[in-house]
Parts: C-alpha cells; structure tokens; sequence
C-alpha cells in the first residue's frame, strides 16, 4: 500500500473530519525540526514517554514539558509551555482533552505560531476550529507516531 493510502486510513480513524489531509501531514512531518512535548512521561512504559523517544531517535529534536521531572530523554524538561524560550515548530500534547484546550490556547498566542497536534484520543474542538481560522495548522485525536511510521 502506499504511503499516502496508508496515512488517509489513519486519518480516516480520527474524529476530527478537519484535519490536514495526507499531503499537508506529510509536509507538516518533514518540515517540523523542534517539537514541545506537554505531557511527555518519566516512565518509559507510556504511551507519552513511547512516542516521544520514538520521534527523537528519528532525528526530532525534543523538549519535554513535564512540571514533575528535571530532565528526559536526557533533555532539561520545562515546566511549562510559556517556559520555552526559543522557537518550536510543533507542540505535541499528551495531557486530557480538558487540558489540551489551554495548552492549545497558549500554543496559539507563541510568536512563531507552531504546528499544535493533539495525540490519538484528545480533542479541543473549539481551539482547532480557531487555531485554523488563524491559519494555525491544527491536528487533533492522531497518533503521530502511527502517522510518521506510515510515512
């Protein structure tokens, strides 16, 4: 199966019909260099923790966002998104869906306006639907680690 079949199945699996579609994930994928992970886990059994190591060892330069830990993966973890001080490119989010909005809300007011993806499973209806009016791009309840391995 193509790449781009594959990734509109996977696309097809999330319940948010106003994704990106397959080529601008695609371009979303190899365009990110430096992604904010809100959430990202101490324990390397998690999903949050999983994910995140997977994307950095294919080559993501990851910063953790986790108020409880100093450092992952061998990174100095922030306590909070406002806490980054330089650019990111994208901020991942592994925190609830009634978390997600605010994270979201704060992703969207970064100079820089990142890519903000929430993972399989967590949704902010309202902030995708104006991050998008903003031109922000917005992808919500999608595992980006099934969608980089379909690419």
């Amino acid at each position: 199966m193509a790449d781009m079949e594959r990734l509109q199945e996977i696309l097809d699996e999330s319940s948010d019909p106003e994704n990106p579609g397959p080529q601008e994930i695609k371009d979303i994928m190899e365009r990110v260099k430096t992604i904010a992970v809100v959430g990202m886990s101490r324990s390397p059994d998690k999903e949050a923790r999983r994910v995140p190591s997977y994307l950095k060892a294919k080559g993501y330069d990851i910063i953790p966002v986790n108020p409880f830990v100093d450092a992952i993966i061998g990174k100095e973890a922030k306590d909070s998104l406002a806490d980054i001080e330089g650019p990111v490119d994208m901020v991942l989010v592994f925190r609830p869906s009634e978390e997600a909005a605010q994270v979201a809300r704060v992703a969207m007011n970064r100079e820089e306006r990142p890519v903000i993806w929430l993972q399989e499973g967590i949704t902010a209806d309202q902030e995708a639907r104006e991050a998008r009016e903003k031109g922000i791009p917005f992808v919500q309840d999608l595992c980006s680690y099934q969608v980089h391995k379909a690419l």
